[in-house]
């Protein structure tokens, strides 16, 4: 996708060479009524923003419970200003072109890296209340979310060795999430155990206990709060199955192709 974006920026050039900004969106979505003007007018008004994102809705949330924890996702970031955007945003085309745009090399995470580069060369990343896109993202089954999952996880690993994002708190207290509760607690239960025998099994409690304490701060109904809070959980194994895929691919000096989930 990365590549992809660059390649179609760069034909698009040829064909508007005084292009001011560019929409990425993704191909499972579409876009709102009035969003891009919306975009160009904020732009338009805020000259040392770079990019611009808005509130990206999920189509069929009541289809599967791997849909509504989507649109959870999308709608739990705040608006204003924020540190990355999504595969949907509105750029700025001199700053885009002036970090040379979209790290060709990246599988999956382009967008906060991206981001990263571009607040470093003092732009800012804006986030609008407005409907920007509807997103579907037509996961039915397990196996598609693990999936999903699991390139969040690679994408987290692989951050942690890029220079413009690896010292980024956001993404280091991600990183070390996924390892605390899908290494770190299975290793504290086996070094107890030789001391207290079967009751070190009790340290499993810390799995539901952390899920109620998730589900308890949730914004919206008892069903998705829970089952946002269960995914988050669970997903940690995931996101340390990706992990353990990009270290083992970086030792045998291979590169994944793409971890597509549909």
């Amino acid at each position: 996708a990365a590549r992809a974006r660059n390649a179609g920026l760069q034909s698009l050039l040829q064909l508007h060479s005084d292009l001011q900004y560019v929409f990425f969106v993704d191909g499972d979505c579409e876009v709102a009524h009035g969003w891009i003007g919306e975009a160009v007018r904020f732009l338009e008004s805020h000259p040392d923003v770079a990019v611009v994102c808005g509130r990206r809705r999920e189509r069929h949330p009541e289809k599967s419970i791997y849909n509504l924890l989507c649109d959870i996702e999308w709608d739990g970031a705040p608006a204003g200003e924020t540190g990355a955007c999504g595969g949907d945003a509105v750029m700025r085309v001199t700053a885009f072109r002036q970090v040379a745009g979209f790290r060709p090399d990246l599988i999956c995470g382009e967008e906060p890296e991206l981001c990263a580069r571009l607040r470093q060369a003092g732009w800012r990343i804006w986030r609008l209340a407005a409907d920007m896109t509807t997103h579907d993202a037509a996961i039915y089954h397990f196996t598609q979310w693990w999936q999903r999952t699991v390139r969040v996880g690679y994408g987290y690993a692989m951050f942690m060795r890029l220079d413009s994002v690896r010292h980024d708190k956001q993404w280091i207290g991600r990183y070390r999430r996924s390892r605390v509760w899908s290494l770190g607690v299975p290793a504290l239960i086996v070094a107890a155990s030789p001391f207290f025998g079967w009751s070190a099994l009790w340290l499993l409690a810390l799995y539901p206990l952390q899920v109620a304490r998730l589900a308890l701060r949730g914004r919206r109904g008892a069903r998705a709060n829970w089952s946002r809070a269960a995914a988050l959980v669970l997903g940690h194994f995931a996101e340390m199955h990706g992990q353990l895929k990009y270290q083992l691919q970086r030792y045998r000096g291979t590169r994944s192709g793409l971890i597509e989930y549909k």
